[in-house]
């Protein structure tokens, strides 16, 4: 049997007065998902262990099976690993998302959804003017990069910033770990303290945002009515991790394939052994290509054992805190994604075993991650249905598998 999970970033939200208490997924159009509920199996799942941060990153780690306080070592060195950055010893990577500062606060995490093109440009111009044999600025999708820094402690507290939209960014700037602001004697690898790294990265965000302010990519999206790409912010920093792959864990993954327009999910994705599938058109938005996305992960279908395929369209719609947007994209991963999915491979000779969830809620009331566990489907020809009729948050509670952690969501998914 095949296997392709297609998972719905941060679709899982909260239950909202405008739509009469019904959550998104509840009050979304979603034929696909409830058909594959009512003929599958459903429950919920743990998706942030415990003392972990929401992050997609730790999510989707939970997902594929990964004991996280045993591998995780942060979004930089996944998203190092997507674009080719092999790090070495001693070389701590960071997430450099190119953010919008207005006045004193953090406008949004996006600078305003900064194309590649113009991201490339920023980011190379950092590296002229901040890069050295320490710092290191590496190019990204959109306006998700990578900064390494030789000899850094990952022991710094970082925020994200899609986690303080509108909020003041000088109070939320790198701080060395509770307890390790006086240590003077770097760890392991480190040539840096905590508080030196704290001190190199926060003077690289003061540094850049005097550099880009008059940008001519930025005084032309000014005029254009665009939000600037006036800052870097770094976080979640770590070295390179020690990840299993899933065909050491599960023999029959022979081959495998994630398509995804996020760094991290494909880096996620190389350490588990699994090759990348570059799509046209796929942008990690709203208006990602479905079509080139379906398409591919059927040829993989066609030749590997197992498919991730990510879509994060609905995750961004949840951090504009956008209702109507945040459905959309529930519908159209419904009728775009899982839809044509399931009617062409219902009928394959080799059967082909479907499983549907998001990594974790992003509450547009929030417009941030949360922890709660997320609801999610398995169906496969010949699996015995339990008795739930739709797939959204409260009907998972009644599923037949109840509530999953750890790694036996993938193991339950694997098992045939």
């Amino acid at each position: 049997m095949k296997h392709i999970i297609i998972l719905g970033d941060g679709m899982a939200d909260w239950a909202v007065d405008e739509l009469d208490g019904k959550t998104l997924l509840q009050a979304a159009h979603t034929p696909y998902m409830d058909l594959l509920a009512r003929m599958g199996r459903t429950g919920r799942l743990v998706t942030v262990a415990q003392g972990f941060h929401p992050g997609s990153e730790v999510a989707n780690m939970s997902v594929l099976g990964y004991n996280l306080p045993k591998v995780y070592e942060g979004r930089g060195p996944l998203e190092a690993a997507s674009i080719g950055v092999d790090l070495k010893p001693g070389e701590m990577a960071m997430r450099c998302n190119i953010i919008c500062i207005e006045g004193d606060k953090i406008k949004n995490h996006s600078a305003g959804h900064i194309t590649t093109e113009e991201a490339d440009v920023l980011v190379k111009y950092l590296e002229e003017k901040l890069g050295d044999d320490r710092v290191k600025f590496y190019t990204g999708v959109q306006y998700r990069h990578l900064l390494v820094i030789k000899g850094g402690d990952k022991r710094i507290e970082c925020t994200p910033p899609h986690d303080v939209p509108l909020q003041p960014f000088r109070p939320l700037m790198v701080k060395p770990m509770p307890g390790t602001e006086n240590i003077d004697k770097p760890e392991g690898e480190a040539t840096l303290t905590p508080s030196q790294t704290a001190d190199l990265i926060n003077d690289l965000i003061m540094r850049s945002q005097e550099l880009l302010k008059d940008h001519p990519v930025n005084l032309k999206r000014m005029a254009e009515g665009k939000d600037p790409a006036n800052s870097i912010w770094p976080w979640s920093p770590g070295y390179r991790p020690r990840m299993e792959r899933l065909a050491d864990k599960f023999p029959q993954v022979k081959r495998g394939a994630v398509i995804s327009a996020v760094d991290l999910i494909n880096g996620i994705g190389y350490y588990a052994g699994l090759r990348r599938l570059n799509v046209e058109g796929a942008t990690g938005l709203y208006d990602t290509n479905y079509e080139n996305k379906v398409a591919a992960a059927l040829e993989a279908l066609k030749t590997d054992d197992f498919v991730y395929l990510h879509v994060e369209a609905s995750d961004e719609a949840g951090h504009e805190g956008n209702v109507a947007l945040k459905i959309k994209t529930i519908e159209n991963l419904d009728s775009r994604a899982v839809g044509p999915i399931y009617e062409a491979v219902k009928d394959w000779d080799e059967p082909v075993a479907i499983a549907v969830l998001p990594d974790h809620p992003t509450p547009c009331k929030l417009r941030t991650h949360t922890a709660e566990p997320v609801p999610f489907l398995m169906w496969y020809p010949g699996i015995e249905p339990d008795e739930v009729q739709t797939f959204d948050e409260v009907a998972a509670c009644n599923g037949v598998y109840g509530l999953m952690k750890e790694d036996e969501f993938i193991n339950e998914f694997m098992r045939e």
